[in-house]
């Protein structure tokens, strides 16, 4: 008897171990979680649709998204010009600059913060909440009271401002679930979204200003906004399953003793510090400078419409050369055209100068997170380099606009502003060729470099 159940022990013990040697051990290390984390990114890579009904159906939702938040953000020099002259006139050009820069800098600065919600699966809320929050600003803004600073800057810095970070970067990374071979044309289209609505709602807006007041004319650009985000939500599609990431700026430490990568970071600060000036100021500076009303109204419509076309050969362009030389090229083409509005007092000089700066300046800021993408050793730097630059930048927004208001004063003392905004663009140049430099000499080995 004691025999029998010392050998049904030994059975017991000898099918546990069996049982142990064939039970996968679980993926408890972060090695082994990166890794299963790559089997599934790669296994979704290898059948991505690269086309079809919903992939392009989610591109047209972008586009939607992206023209009536981007699209209608862009057209602040008509507030600017509005605002400064006609609605809030005890109010500084500096004072009224920050409605501005606040609004284009929580977008940069929250980017860390959607990019991961949007990773962890959180597309669809992002979206929806973002375009709430947006289409409510745009109609809270249409209640502001003339004169009344704080409700402008509350609805359109603070609300609107809002609205763009949570729907921006979502709206562009979700075009990559579908595409992977035509990813840049997918996202190219649906970034163009932005700049026609920043040719579209200028138009508008300098259209029925004048005429059905301000109120009014808000109302109406909410009017367009609301079904265009309606139907963009409706459109778009996710696909990937969520993932959870490591922290986006877990290696950050390494980053900032990367000088190509720093002198990268610092050529975008100062460009976003100073390179954004005619998108506010252009529309004031042409009617204060006597040009003609209907034209210096469309001022802002040209630099954009023209960038739209230049910002898809700029992609093409940093295939070839590298995005670190092209981004070179476009500061000091910029700064070069901010300069030249001391020479704007014409209507054709009006109308060079858009169509240059425009050009310039919307190849410079798409291929902002290609530069950065192009420094990184692999990968998986990409977002957190990228991340941290925007962050970085978000700062120079910030502080851009009003730093000019306050040199512009309301003595409107011109060279001020132009002198510094130029000098700025030039600046970044210089950081860049150092960066592009300092790249080279190392050897390379870019992500997505042209070289």
């Amino acid at each position: 008897m004691a025999d029998s159940e010392k050998q049904e022990q030994q059975q017991t013990a000898t099918q546990s171990s069996i049982d142990k040697t064939e039970e996968p051990e679980p993926s408890s290390s972060p090695e082994r979680q990166v890794d299963a984390d790559a089997d599934v990114e790669t296994s979704a890579m290898v059948t991505t649709p690269d086309g079809g009904f919903e992939a392009w159906a989610t591109v047209a939702g972008a586009w939607l998204v992206l023209f009536s938040t981007f699209g209608f953000a862009y057209a602040f020099g008509v507030f600017e010009d509005y605002y400064v002259r006609v609605y809030l006139p005890s109010s500084s050009p500096s004072s009224i600059a920050w409605i501005g820069s606040v609004q284009y800098m929580l977008p940069y600065f929250l980017a860390p913060f959607a990019g991961k919600v949007f990773d962890e699966g959180g597309f669809r809320k992002l979206e929806i909440v973002g375009a709430v929050v947006f289409s409510f600003s745009v109609f809270m803004l249409s209640l502001a009271k003339e004169g009344q600073y704080y409700q402008v800057f509350l609805a359109q810095a603070v609300g609107m401002g809002l609205g763009l970070a949570l729907t921006f970067l979502p709206s562009v990374s979700i075009c990559f679930h579908h595409f992977r071979k035509h990813a840049g044309l997918a996202s190219g289209i649906a970034l163009s979204g932005s700049s026609i609505g920043a040719s579209i709602f200028p138009i508008v807006l300098n259209r029925l200003l004048p005429r059905l007041g301000f109120a009014t004319a808000v109302r109406v650009c909410g009017a367009i906004i609301v079904p265009c985000l309606l139907a963009g939500n409706l459109l778009m599609r996710t696909r990937l399953p969520p993932k959870k990431f490591h922290n986006w700026f877990q290696h950050v430490g390494s980053f900032l003793v990367d000088p190509p990568y720093m002198w990268a970071v610092l050529a975008n600060f100062l460009g976003l510090t100073g390179l954004y000036f005619p998108v506010v100021y252009i529309q004031l500076f042409s009617i204060q400078h006597g040009i003609d009303h209907n034209l210096a109204f469309y001022s802002v419509t040209m630099l954009n419409a023209f960038g739209t076309v230049f910002r898809l050969l700029g992609t093409h362009w940093a295939d070839i050369f590298g995005p670190l030389l092209v981004e070179m090229v476009c500061t000091m083409g910029a700064g070069i055209m901010i300069f030249a509005m001391l020479a704007m007092n014409t209507t054709a000089a009006l109308v060079i100068i858009s169509i240059l700066y425009g050009t310039f300046y919307s190849t410079w800021l798409a291929l902002g997170f290609a530069c950065f993408a192009s420094l990184a050793k692999g990968p998986e730097e990409i977002g957190a380099r990228g991340g941290l630059a925007l962050v970085f930048g978000s700062i120079g927004t910030l502080v851009s606009s009003p730093i000019q208001g306050a040199l512009l004063t309301q003595e409107y003392h011109w060279i001020r502003p132009i002198a510094f905004s130029g000098t700025m663009g030039v600046a970044a140049t210089g950081c860049f060729l150092v960066a592009y430099v300092l790249h080279r000499w190392r050897g390379g080995g870019m992500v997505g470099d042209g070289h």
